[in-house]
């Protein structure tokens, strides 16, 4: 009887983190470049189903009333597919159109320097002319260096990322692109480290100069599933309540006959 408690309780643990990961994603729906979060679940008989077919382990008897602590909170991932572009009319502000992440180089509290990626194009000039996203990052050239302009000259971007001082070819901004996501940390709301054993490969992005990329965050969406998390959290905690009143009533009630 006292199962119930357990099941219910760990339910309740799952919701809440599920709802915990759409008030991020709700929270960052206007930050630019920002790829929403989500969590996995899995029906019982799915599981089932694997447990059934799985040769991996022998078969051994359990006793009747072995503990089970009910569903399995799902692992986090995140969602990389592409927000929508709007203009921005700023040419130092840029938008990447497909898979591609810019490559920026970030400085910790402490002074050390390293490689992350991001899909924020938000840049702009510092008082030295380089290229520098709002963190004051530096936006980084296919030779890992620093992008340094002439704030006098006339300045443009064409979709392969080289850049343009009075119609002259000066460098190319570093877009880069990984075999496979799972091998990307998520750093902060907006940035990327690429972890031990990512294959980074050729971008096939496109760089929109005067754009920024958008959200993929669907506010309705992430609305409707607020809905259904807090419904499933409320009706966890209905079971609580039912698997109380049912030891009530067994210790208070048929205890006493």
């Amino acid at each position: 009887m006292v199962k119930g408690l357990y099941t219910a309780n760990w339910g309740m643990i799952n919701e809440q983190k599920r709802v915990d990961i759409l008030a991020n994603n709700m929270a960052n729906a206007a930050t630019t470049g920002y790829k929403k979060e989500g969590s996995t679940s899995e029906a019982f008989y799915d599981v089932l189903a694997y447990k059934i077919k799985d040769t991996s382990e022998p078969h051994v008897d359990k006793k009747l009333g072995a503990m089970n602590l009910g569903v399995k909170i799902g692992e986090v991932y995140t969602d990389y597919s592409q927000g929508a572009i709007h203009e921005t009319g700023n040419t130092f502000e840029m938008a990447l159109s497909g898979k591609g992440f810019f490559a920026v180089e970030f400085t910790n509290k402490n002074g050390e320097t390293s490689v992350k990626y991001t899909r924020d194009g938000h840049f702009t000039l510092n008082v030295k002319g380089e290229l520098v996203n709002k963190n004051g990052d530096y936006l980084l050239d296919k030779q890992g260096g620093h992008i340094v302009l002439d704030p006098m000259a006339d300045f443009s971007v064409d979709r392969t990322g080289t850049v343009y001082l009075d119609n002259q070819a000066v460098t190319q901004i570093q877009v880069a692109d990984f075999e496979d996501y799972n091998y990307l940390e998520k750093y902060g709301e907006n940035y990327y480290t690429a972890l031990e054993g990512a294959n980074e490969i050729d971008a096939e992005a496109e760089v929109i100069s005067g754009y920024l990329e958008d959200s993929n965050v669907q506010v309705v969406q992430e609305m409707v599933d607020l809905i259904n998390f807090t419904r499933a959290y409320e009706t966890n905690q209905k079971m609580i309540q039912a698997v109380d009143s049912t030891i009530d009533t067994a210790v208070n009630k048929v205890g006493q006959v």
